[in-house]
């Protein structure tokens, strides 16, 4: 199997199970996060979703090269668009996602765990787009999501080189929001995913909506900004969070 799954306090963990190929991610094992991603979002009963690698080393380092060492054009550019749709996927969905950074994040990997809402990385955590040194650029969205990211210099310098970058540094350039220790990974992402719980189902995903739309060539950020917060004031989430407020309250959203 690809991927085994844990549901804990209404949060699905997802483990890349590839151990063996250091998490690698093929063809199969990315519509297999993709199928499982959608899962969750279709299932009241998760408030939110992990993924991370099996093991101590790899988060997942990288595409399965042996896999696609004799595409052509065509069948590349199928895979790439596959890809994209699965990073779609998760950075649009309903739900956030963390990506619990347990090591090496190469390649797909990285552009997974920027895929994903926020990243927790544990020290011995790596990222890196090496794609220069096979002769290709990223293919998952790595050429757009590490400038969102980290800035234009910085993720030039990194794509052009292919060179990688600690936790640490991960963490200065934005990279990641914490560097937590490999033992407490999985406990901080589930304490966050908890903490988001509690809050506006419909507002978080409305803020998805306005920051993704930032991104978004030929679409006015603001005007989606005034378009979410209008329509919030018709969802029973609005009525609930101010009743709350106005009573001194704390709001329950999940009834």
């Amino acid at each position: 199997m690809n991927l085994r799954t844990e549901i804990d306090d209404n949060i699905l963990t997802i483990f890349i199970n590839r151990e063996e190929k250091m998490n690698a991610l093929n063809i199969q094992t990315l519509q297999d996060i993709k199928l499982a991603v959608e899962e969750a979002h279709a299932n009241d009963e998760i408030h939110g979703i992990i993924i991370t690698g099996s093991g101590s080393k790899a988060f997942a380092a990288g595409a399965d090269i042996s896999e696609f060492a004799n595409f052509g054009e065509d069948e590349a550019t199928n895979m790439s668009a596959d890809g994209h749709e699965v990073m779609n996927t998760i950075e649009e969905g309903t739900k956030p996602v963390i990506a619990a950074v347990n090591g090496f994040a190469l390649g797909g990997g990285c552009e997974l765990a920027m895929a994903c809402h926020l990243r927790l990385a544990s020290p011995n955590a790596k990222f890196g787009q090496p794609e220069v040194n096979l002769g290709v650029p990223p293919g998952y969205g790595g050429t757009q999501r590490l400038v969102q990211l980290i800035g234009k210099g910085r993720a030039m310098h990194m794509l052009i080189t292919g060179d990688a970058i600690d936790a640490q540094k991960a963490e200065q350039y934005g990279l990641v929001n914490e560097v937590v220790e490999q033992e407490q990974l999985l406990v901080r992402a589930k304490e966050i995913l908890k903490k988001v719980a509690k809050k506006s189902p419909s507002a978080v995903h409305k803020v998805f909506k306005c920051i993704n739309d930032y991104y978004c060539p030929n679409v006015n950020g603001m005007q989606r900004e005034i378009y979410e917060f209008g329509s919030a004031f018709e969802t029973s989430d609005f009525k609930v969070g101010t009743t709350a407020f106005l009573n001194k309250e704390k709001p329950n959203f999940r009834n």
